[in-house]
């Protein structure tokens, strides 16, 4: 049976050695161990007789704001349900957090699609732009495809004017 759970120090070396692989045919970003050293508290891992077999991360922006991100399960685990385990737990950590929005950019978006996430525009996101995809060396080639779930936050000039949200999907309770 798979279980998602929080994720902690030790499961660091297995979630690199998850995500590594995708990292290399470029389908993820990489995650060096350090980075996810500093950042163990945004994961969960996928757990199925006791062995970590998929990992995921939500990192907060605001209550306006939350990205699923490096969400992978290994290869030999794929079918099985690990993967909807985790987009559930970082949904309902989500939903703890009171977010009112969840985002994902993604180059599988039939999956997440299948968990209810919609299609939406980069620049709809700024947040999400400003933080990581400015640094990206394919900014303007990028290939993966934004996706939320939710209220869009609306923006004014390329900013975020948390008072307005553009209604799209309500997250479940």
């Amino acid at each position: 049976m798979i279980r998602a759970r929080t994720a902690v120090l030790p499961d660091v070396e297995r979630i690199h050695a998850i995500i590594q692989p995708y990292a290399d045919v470029g389908t993820l970003l990489p995650r060096p161990s350090a980075e996810l050293c500093e950042n163990i508290r945004d994961f969960v891992v996928a757990e199925e007789d006791g062995s970590v077999i998929g990992c995921g991360a939500l990192h907060l922006y605001g209550t306006h704001l939350a990205e699923i991100r490096s969400v992978a399960v290994a290869p030999e685990a794929k079918g099985r349900g690990a993967g909807r385990a985790l987009v559930e737990a970082l949904m309902h950590e989500a939903n703890r957090q009171s977010v009112t929005c969840v985002c994902l950019f993604t180059r599988t978006p039939r999956f997440f699609a299948h968990l209810g996430f919609e299609v939406a525009r980069r620049q709809q996101l700024p947040d999400k732009i400003y933080k990581d995809c400015v640094c990206c060396p394919k900014l303007t080639s990028c290939d993966e495809i934004a996706m939320v779930k939710g209220q869009i936050p609306a923006n004014v000039d390329g900013l975020r004017d948390p008072r307005i949200v553009i209604p799209l999907v309500q997250l479940k309770p």
